[in-house]
């Protein structure tokens, strides 16, 4: 969150305190730039060796061979803009005031980037997040010779050249790179800046563009592995962001919009991040405010053509907390800091925030969660503050979560390195290339960060396991197959969802329009498919719902998805089965209250609305509904039969 409303109260009396959007920039190149092969030089690969691409199974991150890979990460900033031109800013949040990034990775004007990897190897990372900048991507001008004197290859190189060496040179020394949208314009964040929300400065399109042209520059490296969509979504002047009310500023929307995109268009092997929102409201006693990060994940997740390639991440710093923002003299004098909780309290309030997703396995939004920012500086004395990281690193070490700590490289004042400069960034350089920092022991955060590093873990292979997901038309389609979508609009001017390939239609809502899918192999090879929009594959003798209208699939097909015009069911989406299918089963009604397996597989996808669901041992071959006056047309029983032994 570094400092969220550094200058919250100062600029909401002022009319707009946005950054104006960039200039025009030129149309951008998707080939990459060439390497100086002055970076070749770099440290032996990680010691536990992965092979990409990285993909999850349940809460864990797994790599290409089913192994878990735990995310170890640091936070190597600057080619989003540490620096926001004001100055040297008195705000100990601010970790890197004064110091101006040039819109490239901090650390290249006083230490060799051979170096600098070497020391994150020692600190035990295996990852790296990489922020940058909307701006960066677009820029012309040379970074100056001065901001890479360490690395005297890269002179003239502009900021994406030095960014695509950077990232290359991570990659040839093992580590996993996630590429992550920090801000639209180089600055530092993260306050009322203008990069409040992904179209602060730019529409959604726009901004998915980007990220497809980034997704495709570097498809070729299969070290990069994610795309973390955008960094601390929050408030701005005057509106806030929002999860699932199909406006402009829907961030779930924007962001499975984003990663579908991504997914399609550029790079199939990418890891979404999607990280909570940050903060809504004004944070002042009397006005709702607060930080929701995770918690509509509960009742609204992503699913993405491509599955298995979720994450949600989160970020928790000691001097903010639930309903704090971290600010000073803004009245929020009832609302308690992280740092101010007992380890029970913040442990709590860490689950009810983030590590739910992660620890309630077998609902439609399990996921991984990856906590990508955290960190205290190096000159912290406060007793509770400390005591926050403490607890903070134990819990990450105790629930065997990934994480990456901010800042990773900072520069300190002083030839000895003390604590001047960036005190929060794991390792400073002075400049002469000096390093301190929790390498060192007398660095009090030495020892829980090493406890923490060196935390034992799962490893090794993760068992696929049945996984659900979500499906919702409550504001557009949701149509997460990708062979229905190549096969075009299968019913136009309706409400379309669809599930993922390789799952099945498990449940339906009797309003709202969620569904929910499981996955399965019963889809025979190919697109085939067959849309339903009235009774023609009833057999004689098979009424399964007297006086509905019954959407029933073709022998042999499995209902895959649904569409809606209002609240009436508008057709049934079915697709052929490899193995023959049986032909019994039984009605589930759900137009007058639930009627779910026991267990609750899959989880409430549907909060608030009466839901229906076959078994995990069965599968989905038909939905009923009415049109008699006096009931809702929307589904009210589903035909659910017996899985064939697979």
């Amino acid at each position: 969150m570094k400092s969220l409303v550094r200058v919250l109260l100062s600029v909401l009396l002022l009319a707009g305190g946005a950054v104006p959007p960039a200039t025009a920039a030129p149309a951008l190149a998707a080939t990459r730039a060439p390497v100086p092969t002055a970076l070749a030089a770099a440290p032996a690969a990680d010691p536990a060796p992965w092979t990409p691409p990285l993909s999850t199974r349940g809460r864990y991150v797994v790599d290409a061979r089913g192994n878990r890979f735990r995310l170890r990460s640091g936070n190597w900033d600057g080619a989003q803009g540490s620096w926001n031109g004001s100055g040297d800013i008195a705000d100990p949040a601010n970790h890197h005031a004064g110091q101006d990034s040039h819109g490239i990775p901090l650390g290249l004007d006083r230490v060799p980037v051979s170096a600098l990897l070497a020391d994150f190897r020692a600190l035990g990372l295996n990852s790296i997040r990489l922020p940058f900048s909307n701006e960066m991507l677009h820029t012309t001008t040379p970074v100056p010779d001065a901001a890479v004197a360490a690395n005297p290859a890269l002179r003239g190189r502009t900021p994406l050249q030095v960014y695509d060496a950077v990232v290359t040179a991570l990659t040839d020394a093992g580590f996993a790179v996630i590429l992550n949208n920090h801000t639209g314009t180089t600055r530092w964040c993260c306050g009322l800046d203008g990069n409040e929300r992904w179209n602060s400065t730019r529409s959604t399109a726009q901004w998915a563009d980007d990220w497809v042209f980034l997704a495709r520059r570097y498809r070729d490296n299969p070290r990069v592995v994610g795309a973390d969509l955008y960094n601390e979504v929050r408030r701005d002047t005057w509106d806030d962001p929002n999860w699932g009310l199909g406006d402009g500023h829907d961030w779930q929307a924007a962001s499975e919009e984003a990663a579908d995109r991504i997914l399609t268009e550029a790079h199939p092997d990418l890891l979404i991040v999607v990280e909570g929102i940050n903060w809504t409201g004004i944070p002042a006693d009397g006005l709702p405010h607060g930080r929701p990060t995770l918690t509509p994940v509960r009742t609204l997740s992503h699913t993405l053509v491509v599955s298995n390639k979720l994450v949600y991440s989160a970020h928790f710093y000691g001097y903010t907390g639930p309903h704090h923002s971290g600010a000073t003299g803004l009245g929020e004098t009832h609302d308690p800091r992280y740092q101010d909780m007992s380890r029970a309290e913040l442990e709590g309030a860490l689950y009810d925030q983030a590590f739910f997703v992660s620890a309630e396995t077998g609902t439609h939004f399990t996921a991984p969660v990856w906590i990508s920012e955290f960190g205290i500086g190096a000159d912290e004395t406060g007793a509770a503050p400390r005591a926050w990281f403490q607890n903070m690193t134990g819990y990450l070490a105790s629930s065997d979560a990934d994480f990456a700590y901010w800042p990773l490289v900072g520069w300190s004042t002083t030839a000895q390195g003390a604590p001047g400069g960036d005190s929060w960034a794991m390792l400073r350089y002075d400049g002469t290339g000096r390093r301190t920092g929790v390498l060192d022991p007398a660095d009090w955060r030495a020892a829980p960060w090493t406890a923490l590093a060196t935390a034992p873990g799962r490893t090794g292979p993760v068992p696929a396991t049945p996984a659900w997901y979500q499906l919702s038309t409550g504001h557009r389609d949701h149509v997460a197959s990708l062979l229905t979508r190549a096969a075009g609009d299968w019913d136009g001017g309706a409400r379309k969802a669809v599930c993922p390939d390789g799952a099945r239609l498990a449940g339906l809502s009797h309003t709202g329009g969620y569904g929910l899918c499981s996955t399965s192999d019963l889809r025979a090879p190919g697109g085939g498919q067959t849309v339903v929009r009235d009774e023609a594959y009833v057999p004689p003798g098979g009424d399964w719902a007297t006086g509905y209208t019954k959407l029933q699939c073709p022998a042999g097909q499995f209902l895959t998805g649904y569409s809606l015009r209002g609240d009436r069911v508008s057709a049934a989406l079915c697709a052929p089965a490899r193995v023959p299918l049986a032909g019994s089963g039984r009605t589930v009604w759900f137009d007058r209250g639930d009627n779910r397996p026991a267990g609750d597989p899959g989880g409430d996808y549907a909060r608030g609305h009466y839901k229906g669901q076959c078994l995990p041992t069965e599968y989905a071959a038909g939905i009923a509904f009415t049109a008699r006056a006096g009931f809702r047309p929307s589904p009210a029983s589903l035909l659910c039969r017996a899985l064939p032994a697979l």
